[in-house]
């Protein structure tokens, strides 16, 4: 049987702009989740409500450019260290020491950067699909044909985004929705988030992953070039206290997720159980 928890859409501010999020469930055990690049933070809300139903407090997170929250068309706030700035503005926002983060594609790449610069707001790293050193070539190909449309065919982009909001996201099924969702995108902002992605740090560097404590649990899967399995792979013999579980493909967590969520809830559980620590006043 499904177990109910309460939703709760918030924000805060960020040098100015504003971010919005999804707060699920109650609690200072807090789990973070960011979304891939480019796409909304609802498609976090599947594991967000298994974790949350589990006991724990869960908050996704639109980053800049993306989802509901603002969409500024300057690049340096799309930059990987712009990204960790805005996920610790969020533990602060809430008033909580540490949280188990996590993310897919991007939102992994983005909890890297907030264990690297703040380990100790890191209780655990929850990482699917990471895009490292093996995905740059890949990632390029893929994204910098929509960066030179958004710069000189504006019309594309906004086209494209006119007529995906025209359908009813009520109409179409949950994942249909989210790539609807990942179509309605702003030209200049797109350029921007592109731009700040790919010709900034993707990552920290292998020096500084060897180099991270927190527990964490690496999801990688076949056949995809821009997130190859071998940077996962790679990552979870980095990470001191990593452990890598392979999908069967990128759609297996999307359409048959009970396995990869069981394992999530279990490795959420397991970093909680020291007890937790007391949140911060706001």
């Amino acid at each position: 049987m499904a177990v109910l928890v309460s939703e709760r859409i918030g924000e805060l501010s960020y040098q100015g702009y504003r971010l919005e999020y999804t707060e699920f469930g109650a609690g200072d055990r807090l789990v973070l989740l960011m979304h891939g690049q480019l796409m909304p933070r609802r498609m976090q809300q599947p594991l967000a409500r298994k974790i949350a139903a589990a006991g724990f407090r869960v908050i996704t997170l639109d980053l800049l450019g993306h989802g509901r929250s603002d969409r500024p068309d300057d690049a340096r706030l799309s930059t990987m260290t712009a990204f960790g700035e805005q996920a610790i503005a969020l533990l602060d926002h809430v008033g909580v020491n540490d949280a188990v983060i996590g993310g897919t594609s991007l939102g992994a790449n983005v909890t890297l950067e907030v264990a690297a610069v703040s380990p100790e707001r890191v209780r655990g790293m929850l990482l699917e699909m990471p895009a490292l050193d093996n995905a740059l070539e890949a990632g390029l190909i893929v994204f910098g044909p929509l960066m030179l449309a958004a710069r000189f065919m504006p019309w594309t982009v906004s086209t494209v985004g006119a007529l995906s909001r025209l359908v009813p996201r009520g109409a179409v099924p949950f994942w249909s929705g989210i790539v609807l969702d990942t179509l309605d995108q702003q030209p200049s902002a797109l350029a921007a988030t592109v731009q700040g992605i790919f010709f900034g740090r993707v990552g920290p560097p292998r020096t500084v992953r060897t180099t991270l404590r927190a527990p964490a649990l690496v999801v990688g899967h076949p056949h995809d070039p821009v997130h190859p399995a071998a940077d996962a792979a790679m990552l979870a013999e980095e990470l001191p206290r990593g452990r890598f579980v392979a999908a069967e493909s990128i759609l297996e967590w999307r359409f048959r997720p009970d396995r990869l969520d069981a394992e999530a809830v279990a490795f959420v559980r397991r970093c909680f159980r020291a007890e937790p620590r007391r949140a911060t006043a706001t």
